[in-house]
């Protein structure tokens, strides 16, 4: 593991910060290392408020997307809402329907199969809306690059309304309204929003275009921040807002849907890592390995009863979907020390039977294996498909588009994304990543990299110091929980290694003459000789609370150890 020491602000920023608004100069310097320089920036940072929101009405082709919704209100119109089959997808449209059949009758939604259709927009989905009828799709957190489907759609005499938060093409779809503040020529001030991000604009321009506040759709914002989190996107600015009053709605006024899915999770508050690990799996888990729109049921399910049904079937799905991740990454495994790949600068593997539904979760657990850009094929239908993920710095999206000769499509973000294409050009395909990767990745970036913020002594860590560090939270891309180094420690004499096969480590960290602070490091059962030799070592931990029988205590949560 590289250990990289982030450079430490100026001094007089430093300084200048720590009287503006009364804080130590350590947590001076970790504000303005996320960008927070200001006493206004530190207002904005410590207490988002509704206020922040951006006005909808400055991204491109709002006003056009609103009234084509009124109109087809005002018309009596079939509405379809169209998403994709994952977090972000789902959320979405559980979101955008609900809050119009909260005001008009005919809406209508649909999840593409993920087997049968793919990602995005599809054909069939298309020909569903025509035989029943439609004459508006709201498309979102896909749609950017359909161009043709547009068109196709366009001359059954439906209109498309496009909600999309991925990179465009060359050309935009000839929809009514296209939303993305990824478009060129979008200048609405925050481009990070995810897809149910962008249909919460929508929905807040069309209560603001009749006048009302946007307090009044706070309800939805559950859902927002379920899919910031499972998304990956950046938790800053406008996300940073959404994800702080989700939270309070998770944790104070929960849907039935999330309700059911936490009925076995005994915890009082729930941050964005409990969202990310308890419920986004399981929401996801319907589209991996059934239908997504088992998902927007449950999400818009307003009986307990009937939402506790629908929860354990999902529960049932995530079980399945474990099972299958675990069997298909050992294969994944084999497959690269078979063919002796395990030099290679890219992992690409496939196998025809592998399960589409989890193949995006392998290439995860691939590049935990190995940190390097990875695909991972099976068949859909007559072509294969691919889940890639890449590794920190590394632009996975730019390398697919090197290699768009031998693709039939492919879209997604920086670090992850989908593709598809003929096995005729697999190989080729294979080869000329391997080649556009080899030659554009840093040696650097092909090893996992732990960011520390600051250097700090055990004994800074006193109460006030977690007080402040706790409203930092939510924690997340472009404001990571901060991660800490001090050196000097020594066990207080009871490290041992824990859980299964004792691969996990236990300790009880002391500088000089501190008290004993707890710690565990996961996945560090092999670091015990290190602390138990004697000497000295150093560590780099974040902070956290440890619930146990219901006391709460700080904890070190160690990253990585290495003797001094």
């Amino acid at each position: 593991m590289r250990w990289t020491l982030m450079p430490k602000p100026e001094k007089e920023a430093i300084a200048e910060l720590s009287q503006a608004i009364g804080v130590s100069p350590l947590i001076a310097t970790l504000l303005l290392q996320r960008g927070v320089s200001t006493y206004e920036d530190a207002l904005h940072f410590f207490r988002p408020q509704l206020s922040h929101l951006h006005d909808p009405f400055l991204m491109k082709d709002m006003d056009r997307a609103v009234n084509r919704i009124e109109e087809a209100m005002q018309q009596g119109q079939n509405i379809l809402v169209y998403g994709d089959y994952d977090v972000d997808g789902t959320t979405a449209v559980a979101l955008v329907s609900s809050y119009l059949l909260d005001r008009y009758p005919k809406v209508a939604t649909y999840i593409p199969d993920r087997y049968d259709e793919g990602y995005g927009v599809s054909y069939a989905g298309i020909d569903f809306a025509h035989d029943n009828d439609v004459s508006l799709i709201i498309a979102l957190d896909c749609g950017i690059k359909a161009i043709d489907k547009v068109k196709y759609a366009r001359d059954k005499g439906i209109d498309f309304i496009i909600c999309d938060h991925h990179r465009p093409g060359d050309e935009i779809p000839e929809a009514v309204a296209v939303l993305d503040p990824k478009r060129g020529d979008c200048r609405y001030p925050y481009d990070e929003l995810c897809g149910c991000g962008i249909g919460f604009k929508l929905i807040q321009a069309l209560e603001q275009k009749v006048g009302k506040p946007v307090e009044g759709i706070l309800s939805y914002l559950d859902l927002v921040a379920t899919a910031i989190a499972a998304d990956i996107v950046p938790i800053t600015g406008e996300n940073r807002v959404l994800t702080y009053y989700g939270l309070k709605v998770i944790n104070q006024k929960k849907r039935p849907g999330i309700r059911a899915i936490l009925n076995t999770v005994n915890k009082a508050e729930l941050n964005v890592t409990d969202v990310v690990f308890i419920i986004a799996p399981r929401i996801n888990a319907a589209g991996r390995m059934e239908h997504g729109r088992y998902a927007v049921s449950l999400l818009t399910e307003t009986d307990m009863a009937r939402a506790e049904e629908m929860a354990g079937a999902i529960e049932g799905f995530n079980a399945e979907r474990r099972t299958l991740d675990q069997e298909i990454t050992e294969e994944a495994l084999v497959q690269i020390k078979e063919k002796g790949e395990e030099g290679r600068y890219t992992s690409v593997v496939f196998d025809e039977n592998w399960h589409k539904g989890v193949i995006g979760i392998v290439a995860s657990r691939l590049t935990e294996t190995y940190y390097r850009p990875t695909l991972v094929f099976t068949r859909s239908g007559e072509k294969l498909a691919a889940s890639a993920r890449s590794v920190r710095g590394f632009d996975l999206y730019n390398a697919l588009e090197a290699c768009k000769d031998y693709l039939e499509q492919f879209g997604g973000h920086k670090y992850a994304a989908g593709l598809t294409l003929e096995e005729r050009q697999y190989e080729d395909f294979k080869a000329r990543f391997e080649e556009v990767v080899a030659n554009t990745i840093s040696p650097e970036m092909l090893r996992p990299e732990i960011r520390i913020d600051a250097e700090i002594r055990l004994s800074d860590i006193t109460p006030k110091f977690m007080r402040i560090l706790k409203q930092f939270e939510p924690f997340g891309p472009g404001n990571m929980r901060p991660v800490f180094l001090s050196q000097k420690l020594r066990d207080s004499g009871y490290a041992r290694g824990v859980g299964e096969d004792e691969k996990h480590l236990k300790l009880a960290v002391q500088q000089g003459r501190s008290n004993p602070v707890q710690a565990i490091g996961f996945g560090l059962g092999d670091k015990l000789p290190v602390v138990r030799e004697g000497g000295s070592f150093s560590a780099v931990y974040s902070l956290e609370e440890n619930h146990w029988n219901g006391q709460v205590s700080l904890q070190l949560k160690i990253r990585d150890i290495r003797p001094d």
